[in-house]
């Protein structure tokens, strides 16, 4: 099956449109394949699958895991629809701070590759949604870290107003206090 790797304004961060065919029966996608993504230069090692559900108006992010135990998510939405953000944790970056986000759906078929040195966060757009990602690093407790959903230097564009929050979502520290001690370095 073709695919096409769809750079974005944020070096490493891409969105992913796999070939798909759709009949009366259904659909048929593949949705990975190592080789093939290696060719478009995603040479990750996912070593676990994480799959959540979420209903309408959810918010899960701003998250990332730091260096003793780094994470890049290669995320898509297999049922609703999302929109996914990536923000530039790498301190010394050009892009350092921004954010990109792209609507991933059930039709779509999209994926977004969040590397390591970004944050990633979701919102729920449908009713309900389910997301299923690809990770390159096992969950560490120890290494998680979160910047706060609604941060004004961030200034990320969020459809929904009132979000609903985790308790550790809605303690999320500042991007201002990330700065001070930042879990990644460009290049």
């Amino acid at each position: 099956m073709d695919m096409r790797v769809v750079p974005t304004k944020l070096d490493g961060v891409v969105v992913i449109e796999t070939a798909f065919a759709r009949d009366e029966r259904g659909f048929f996608i593949e949705s990975y394949h190592k080789e093939r993504y290696r060719e478009h230069g995603i040479a990750d090692d996912f070593v676990q699958d994480n799959h959540s559900r979420s209903a309408r108006n959810v918010l899960r992010g701003l998250h990332y895991q730091d260096m003793s135990a780094p994470m890049a998510k290669l995320v898509r939405c297999t049922a609703g629809a999302i929109l996914d953000i990536a923000v530039d944790l790498r301190a010394g970056s050009p892009t350092f701070g921004q954010w990109v986000g792209e609507e991933l759906t059930a039709e779509n078929m999209k994926q977004l590759l969040a590397p390591v040195g970004f944050a990633h966060g979701f919102v729920t757009l449908s009713d309900f949604a389910e997301v299923q990602y690809k990770c390159s690093g096992y969950y560490a407790p120890a290494a998680e870290g979160a910047i706060a959903w609604d941060d004004p230097e961030l200034a990320i564009a969020w459809p929904v107003g009132a979000p609903i929050l985790s308790a550790r979502d809605r303690a999320a520290p500042s991007f201002a206090t990330y700065r001070e001690r930042p879990a990644f370095r460009y290049r």
